[in-house]
């Protein structure tokens, strides 16, 4: 399954780098493609995720998901 989020406040590759790390942390997540520019964030999955628990993952990472 393919979810896109948008991710608010990343600048440079380390800011993408913390947001793949904590978003691949999720259960059932197989991949995930930041673009930086547009602040757009393609997670592919197994199954179904949990909004709650990326925007969790977004905030550890130290920015916002955008609702």
């Amino acid at each position: 399954m393919e979810h896109t989020y948008l991710v608010k406040g990343m600048t440079c590759q380390h800011c993408a780098a913390a947001v793949t790390e904590e978003i691949s942390d999720l259960s059932g997540v197989t991949a995930v493609d930041v673009d930086v520019e547009s602040g757009r964030v393609v997670v592919q999955s197994d199954s179904p995720l949990d909004t709650v628990a990326v925007a969790a993952a977004v905030t550890e990472a130290g920015y916002e998901l955008a609702r």
